[in-house]
């Protein structure tokens, strides 16, 4: 859902050449003007960036605006009065409001952990010199790169899972190791195989220059190739060349991907320049003139541009020999923008590769609330320090719910094999639900939008709404964007791109690999091996393939009450499973 931000950016935005910026009472959001290189031979997931809003955050104009919204309200008063009520009777029984012990047990060795994770963390800087390597040319990055990039990978997973069974940590400490491990692993991941590919998009777009430039000298040279492509430039009748794909209607705003073609960038470029200034695709700026739009038909390609000083960039050589009257010429004038367009940073513009490949370019990586690396992202250019109390307040206050729940109603009911096994389900059932949509509530809107604010990050959508899923496909969809986005487009588009498979088995490699990540955790944190997890992940995809039966997908009601009823009884059942068996 795109966010209140993003409809007030297409009402009233700065365009610049590769995106444009919005005044908001937040600050200033820049929002890509996004491209799609058709000559990549990798297959980009179309994972988009763009300034949005978390759901339940408080400034959500559109979420406020719910009718529902009061049940959010009365859904946290409920659960204090329900903490109130647990503090007050313990009290009268045990002279305490909470006995501690899930304190003490979750304390432990706290030092060591701290050290271990600040450990973690760290090790991951090596990507910056591995990728320096890469961008030089001291060290290929398919296949040799590759190789080393999974063995390292399999590396820290392995050492941080000894680590915990050596140190023999509860499960609180060795499921957040394992967790964050996992985190890290991913994010190194996006980084290099991001880096890796434009390593070789950069190589490719060095050979084509190479071509374009041999080409030309059939046509008297570099100078007189781009004179003759800038007449026939003025030449055309019509400003956007014919045959140029449209962009869809519903493209995102502020999308790093799309489905713009290049010539029709820089032949809007130019039309923008000539309208505002008559000498603005010579001095590079837009002048003052009045507002205009530019549009193909039937479709909206960009929006007004306001009636103020526009820095534009002029039109590079490349650009310009598109319009050359030689198909090869022009052919590979095009072929060399798009992987151009592809190393530059498609928000502003001002990074392109491998300028991004810096100790401070990964730090703030790292601080950003994504798993999928960019070259630039949408963002803000202020921190609230309002808002960064407000998400810490309310990971504190939900917390204390969280503990309270898990110390009184959880570990006391923790069962066993004389225990009834439908009694345990039943006893189990309220609690963990309740523990999931607190933690869902901490991870996903405290944590990741307090981090996103930290690192100016615009782009605050980490969950959609997951509650009115109706099949656990769109459940896995919706409950965690940034693992999400990450399957899609490292796991499921690149096994199609690389190793060509269908669109079926590159959906079951990623659910493996899902649920070998899922099993692995719940390993650590039980220290038994029983694959009950993994089993019902698998279990999920037949259940896709039922879902997607007409009769079934046309019944929304009763699709979002299995899913209600499988997510109630999925917790409590694993609990029992792993706990008592």
């Amino acid at each position: 859902m795109a966010s209140s931000t993003a409809s007030s950016a297409a009402s009233s935005h700065t365009s610049t050449p590769n995106g444009s910026t919005t005044a908001t009472p937040q600050g200033t959001l820049y929002v890509s003007q996004p491209y799609r290189s058709s000559s990549s031979n990798k297959l980009r997931a179309m994972v988009t960036f763009a300034p949005r809003k978390s759901h339940f955050d408080i400034s959500n104009e559109s979420s406020t605006a719910n009718q529902f919204r009061g049940f959010f309200t009365l859904f946290w008063v409920s659960l204090f009065l329900f903490a109130l009520r647990t503090y007050v009777v313990s009290t009268e029984t045990n002279g305490l409001p909470l006995n501690l012990e899930f304190a003490t047990m979750f304390s432990q060795d706290a030092i060591t952990l701290a050290i271990s994770d600040a450990v973690l963390v760290l090790n991951t800087g090596l990507c910056v010199p591995f990728a320096k390597a890469i961008a030089k040319g001291w060290l290929r990055y398919y296949p040799v790169g590759l190789v080393l990039q999974h063995l390292w990978q399999c590396s820290v997973l392995a050492i941080t899972v000894t680590w915990t069974f050596n140190r023999h940590w509860p499960w609180v400490q060795s499921g957040f190791l394992t967790l964050h491990s996992l985190v890290m692993i991913m994010k190194m991941h996006s980084y290099l195989s991001t880096n890796g590919q434009l390593a070789q998009t950069n190589q490719q777009a060095n050979r084509i220059l190479t071509q374009l430039k041999k080409a030309t000298e059939a046509e008297g040279g570099w100078d007189a190739a781009l004179k003759k492509a800038e007449l026939a430039m003025l030449q055309q009748d019509s400003p956007i060349p014919s045959g140029t794909p449209d962009v869809p209607i519903d493209a995102p705003l502020g999308s790093t991907t799309s489905y713009m073609d290049a010539r029709m960038a820089v032949t809007l470029r130019q039309r923008l320049a000539s309208k505002a200034s008559p000498h603005g695709a010579a001095n590079g700026e837009i002048g003052n003139g009045t507002a205009s739009s530019v549009k193909t038909t039937g479709t909206r390609v960009m929006s007004e541009v306001e009636s103020t000083a526009i820095p534009i960039n002029p039109p590079s050589p490349s650009e310009i020999l598109m319009y050359h009257p030689s198909e090869d010429i022009a052919s590979l004038a095009k072929t060399h923008v798009e992987l151009e367009r592809e190393l530059t940073g498609p928000i502003e513009g001002k990074v392109r590769w491998p300028a991004n490949i810096s100790f401070k370019d990964f730090a703030w990586y790292q601080l950003t609330p994504t798993l999928v690396y960019e070259l630039e992202y949408p963002r803000t250019d202020r921190i609230r320090p309002l808002y960064v109390f407000e998400k810490t307040a309310a990971f504190l206050g939900t917390f204390a719910l969280l503990y309270t729940i898990v110390e009184t109603f959880i570990i006391p009911l923790t069962p066993t094999k004389e225990q009834s096994f439908l009694r345990s389900l039943l006893d189990l059932a309220m609690p963990f639900m309740i523990s999931y949509l607190l933690l869902f509530y901490i991870i996903f809107e405290c944590i990741c939008n307090g981090f996103a604010e930290l690192s100016y990050f615009a782009d605050r959508a980490f969950y959609d709404d997951w509650w009115n899923s109706t099949s656990w496909d769109e459940f896995s969809r919706k409950w965690n964007r940034p693992v999400h986005t990450f399957l899609l487009r490292h796991v499921y588009a690149s096994t199609m791109s690389s190793y060509k498979l269908t669109r079926q088995s590159a959906m079951f490699l990623t659910f493996l690999l899902s649920a070998a990540a899922h099993e692995l955790v719940m390993a650590v944190v039980t220290k038994k091996i029983r694959f009950y997890l993994f089993v019902m992940q698998l279990a999920q995809i037949p259940l896709i393939a039922l879902g997607r039966i007409p009769a079934i997908r046309r019944n929304k009601l009763m699709g979002n009450l299995v899913f209600w009823v499988g997510l109630y009884a999925g917790f409590p059942l694993l609990c029992v499973a792993y706990c008592a068996y």
